[in-house]
């Protein structure tokens, strides 16, 4: 079963154990993925595309995702 819930910055941040403008810097490095989802100009991703990215960071390869 896929987990298509959307998750802001507020989300990922709290999934990833960091402040909210981390996530951001994160993206704006593009070290993000792409949104999945935009909203009033606001992105939003799935929770598999933050769980597959957490999965491939290199510091985290071999954890396994919340």
């Amino acid at each position: 079963m896929t987990d298509q819930r959307l998750w802001s910055y507020k989300d990922i941040a709290a999934h990833i154990h960091v402040q909210p403008d981390t996530v951001r810097s994160y993206r704006k490095h593009g070290m993000l993925p792409p949104p999945d989802h935009v909203e009033s100009g606001k992105p939003y991703w799935y929770a598999d595309t933050i769980r597959a990215w957490v999965a491939s960071r290199p510091s985290n390869r071999g954890r396994r995702a919340d």
